[in-house]
């Protein structure tokens, strides 16, 4: 056999370097494990091999692994990673169970290609799918068929305890077991199975296959013949199916007059990446500051109460996931209570919209219509309206329970409330039938505000439409407490009826503060619309922006609410109410926890906030409340002005990048 040429054999070697030059490796993506034992387990991927990395290319979370290029869960530039341009680097990601695989995929995506047409929620361009440049094995849950997102609720009966989790299959045997003691679980309930398809969502991305994820089979078992005030011990799932942690709770005590409860609205969920939706990061420090006050507890019943806006999943299903997932841990302790809000139901075609609603009901829902919303809770009561499409009727509208010494009442502010409806004879019926001797208080709670001092003008008509076809009941059946959401930020207003302060009436608390960050301003002034000084009118007792969630503690006597601040964990304002309706107090930094145990009255003994005390107290002179009048407007001035120089400036900050988070009213 003839030797080639040495020329020959130099180009030949050449070639071969070319192939083999680490420097022009493949790019790879590959995991630390395939594998993961449960949800918020985190895997590490790692990437190599990428040429000429740019700041642009970005790793997208796929599950299932079939999915679309663009129909991404989720996305992390690879620049997070330190070691990013050397064309290595790697990720860590805690993931949930959203029971079916993973998968992720890096691509290459420069300024030149940036289509301003697909953004995200904050109009940030969506990342580009044209340079797909690695794919790495799957990723799955050891877990398996495990149930996961438990969480409580109370029914209509004392001695009862409703349970909800999800499982990745339908298996009729799964149950409930139950005792009082860890190795007892002796007491067994069938919990019976639903869910929802893609056809009954409503509009779009629900309805397509960007938004919608196989949610799972939900199962709702209930707890019977419960002891009062004893706590007790569950587990959930099937010997076929595998079974969960053991949780516990205490039950409702009939016999007691105390009423504790942690409430707060507008809270939704966060992610560990971007994804098409702005999420709420601050809702994690409202869950650690509630668990904290959990601990406080001891064995005292208490719940949850989230009053609208609950994940904000909008039509991305997986966010629905990682919301029950966040909140487990305090939802499989305390039973968790929701009402309905636009942001679960709001659609072009939904049944109720009247003609002074076209500025309100819109497309806040995302498609989902109340669906999601109505399948994985289910509250006391049996209240429902249509859709009027194929999707199964909308639930947990307006119901009612007694705890201790309060009776607590939801309504919905998405659905008819007028006169001659289905919810404003419940309300009227309920209210009416209260026995004030076992329950002095009542606390009623909705997802809109009656009330507010926020420049929402868009909610304006149905203020009017509230006040004259709710505010009459509230006034004539002498309801203590009115809380809402919507507006993301804590107000407590006046006793008041009408706009007008007395000495009796429903105290109004907007309580939106639970972890959406779009904040409305405050309304400004009417003959200066425009100019940031934003008066705070003398029936506004306290306002605050600070992030956080109100406790709820009631004897026979006394209810007293407090506004707990997630910066700090402390308290920043509270309000007494007497069994007679005296409004009492209403200082910032009031001590009404001390029923919750010294934990947490150790923790809020150092908040010193100022406030309002003795609001239309008789010994106050005339001159007295104009000078507590004039301070008010004063500060509410410099306020302002200090609130629109720190936005202004926050503005020209943003201005100077590339990337704008905007934030709009729809959010709210």
């Amino acid at each position: 056999m003839a030797v080639p040429p040495p020329p020959l054999v130099f180009f030949f070697l050449l070639i071969l370097s070319l192939f083999f030059d680490p420097t022009h490796q493949k790019p790879s993506v590959w995991l630390n494990t395939t594998t993961l034992s449960k949800s918020g387990d985190s895997v590490l991927i790692k990437w190599s091999g990428v040429d000429s990395p740019s700041k642009l290319d970005w790793l997208g979370i796929y599950s299932p692994p079939s999915s679309r290029n663009h129909h991404f869960l989720g996305y992390k530039f690879l620049s997070s990673s330190p070691t990013w341009q050397s064309g290595s680097g790697s990720i860590s990601l805690p993931l949930i169970n959203l029971r079916s695989h993973y998968s992720f995929r890096i691509f290459r995506w420069s300024e030149s290609e940036i289509n301003p047409k697909r953004h995200d929620h904050d109009n940030n361009p969506l990342p580009g799918i044209k340079h797909l440049l690695a794919t790495s094995p799957e990723l799955a849950f050891e877990s398996g068929r495990v149930p996961d997102q438990i969480h409580l609720s109370y029914t209509d009966r004392l001695d009862q305890m409703r349970v909800m989790f999800v499982t990745p299959d339908r298996d009729d045997d799964r149950a409930v077991k139950y005792g009082l003691s860890k190795d007892s679980l002796d007491d067994v309930a069938a919990a019976r199975v639903s869910r929802y398809e893609l056809q009954h969502m409503c509009d779009w991305p629900a309805n397509h296959s960007v938004g919608w994820r196989d949610p799972g089979f939900v199962h709702d078992g209930v707890m019977t013949n419960l002891k009062s005030g004893l706590r007790y011990y569950y587990k959930v799932g099937s010997d076929d199916g595998g079974w969960s942690e053991t949780h516990s709770f205490v039950s409702r005590n009939g016999d007691s007059d105390e009423a504790i409860a942690f409430m707060f609205g507008d809270m939704g969920t966060t992610t560990p990446y971007a994804t098409f939706l702005r999420v709420q990061d601050e809702s994690v420090a409202t869950m650690k500051w509630i668990l904290r006050d959990i601990e406080a507890l001891g064995d005292k019943p208490a719940f949850v109460s989230h009053i609208g806006d609950i994940s904000y999943a909008r039509g991305y299903s997986w966010l629905w996931d990682h919301f029950f997932n966040q909140i487990e841990p305090v939802a499989t302790k305390l039973p968790y209570h929701v009402c309905i809000g636009n942001h679960e139901y709001d659609w072009p075609s939904q049944p109720w919209k009247p003609e002074w609603s076209s500025s309100i009901y819109g497309k806040d829902g995302g498609g989902e219509c109340g669906v999601p919303y109505s399948v994985r809770f289910n509250m006391p009561g049996n209240s429902s309206e249509p859709t009027g499409t194929s999707a199964p009727a909308t639930r947990n509208l307006y119901y009612s329970f007694d705890m201790g010494s309060v009776h607590f009442v939801y309504i919905s502010t998405e659905t008819n409330f007028v006169t001659g409806s289905k919810q404003h004879e419940f309300i009227k019926r309920d209210l009416e039938s209260v026995n004030r001797t076992k329950t002095p208080f009542v606390v009623v709670s909705g997802h809109r505000p009656m009330y507010t001092t926020s420049n929402e003008g868009r909610d304006a008509p149905m203020r009017r439409q509230m006040l004259e076809h709710l505010e009459p009941l509230f006034v004539k059946n002498n309801v203590t407490l009115a809380l809402w959401g919507h507006v993301h930020r804590y107000e407590r207003f006046c006793p008041m009826s009408n706009y007008t302060c007395g000495s009796r009436g429903p105290v109004h608390v907007v309580i939106g503060m639970g972890g959406q960050d779009w904040q409305p301003i405050w309304e400004p002034r009417a003959d200066h619309p425009t100019d940031p000084i934003f008066p705070q009118p003398l029936r506004s007792m306290y306002r605050g922006g600070e992030f956080g969630y109100t406790r709820l503690v009631a004897s026979k006597e006394k209810l007293t609410l407090s506004y707990v601040g997630n910066h700090d964990g402390q308290v920043h304002d509270s309000v007494e109410i007497l069994a007679s309706g005296e409004v009492q107090g209403g200082e910032a930094g009031g001590n009404g926890v001390e029923a919750l145990g010294n934990g947490i009255k150790a923790a809020v003994n150092g908040s010193d906030g100022a406030g309002f005390s003795g609001y239309g107290s008789k010994s106050d002179s005339k001159l007295t409340l104009f000078v507590k009048g004039a301070s008010v407007l004063v500060l509410g001035a410099f306020i302002g002005y200090v609130i629109g120089f720190v936005s202004h400036a926050r503005k020209r900050a943003i201005s100077e990048n590339s990337w704008i988070p905007v934030k709009r009213e729809e959010d709210s």
